[in-house]
């Protein structure tokens, strides 16, 4: 039980990674720090709510959607990114920002949590309860988005003080970027 209980851990310390990553590319976007907080919870949320999900829907669902689920996370990364590009022609630079009211981060959580519901499904054939993975995986990934958005913030304050540049560029070309490579590497099979 306890070597299971370990594979738990990291199993979702690794399926937390591709939250962190995002959350570091989000991090320049200037949100209040009870917004960052919530942002990260939302991650958490999802990364949750996934395994149980895949654990309620079964095996045969999780196969389905096993091939497309590396392809969604990097769809809507790319979606994501090229929205805050668009952003920026569109909307004057200003002091009062819309990422303060934007639901948009709220739903881009999801599409990165699909990966979870195959695990919860592959768990759940090992015989284990869906609650335990669902709350590991949900304070891990809670824990390392806060850390993500924290040091992403942290790394553009350094280079933008630097350089002038808008941080929705930053996030945005960054967000294109590492959706491009998840599909890339989605295709070869990694």
């Amino acid at each position: 039980m306890v070597a299971r209980l370990v594979n738990v851990f990291v199993l979702g310390f690794v399926l937390s990674l591709d939250n962190f990553r995002t959350s570091v590319l989000l991090g320049p976007l200037r949100m209040a720090r009870a917004r960052t907080l919530l942002v990260a919870l939302n991650f958490g949320l999802w990364d949750g709510l996934a395994p149980l999900l895949g654990l309620v829907i079964g095996h045969y669902v999780g196969d389905a959607i096993g091939p497309i689920a590396d392809y969604i996370g990097p769809l809507a990364l790319l979606g994501y990114g090229a929205y805050l590009l668009v952003r920026v022609w569109r909307v004057p630079a200003s002091e009062d920002d819309e990422f303060e009211q934007s639901w948009t981060l709220f739903g881009l959580p999801l599409p990165l949590s699909i990966d979870n519901v195959v695990a919860g499904t592959s768990l759940g054939l090992l015989g284990l309860s869906p609650w335990l993975p669902a709350l590991i995986f949900g304070v891990t990934t809670a824990v390392m988005s806060l850390i993500g958005l924290v040091l992403g913030r942290l790394a553009f304050r350094l280079v933008s003080s630097r350089i002038n540049i808008r941080y929705e560029i930053v996030t945005g070309v960054a967000l294109i970027i590492e959706a491009v490579v998840l599909f890339f590497l989605a295709g070869s099979g990694d």
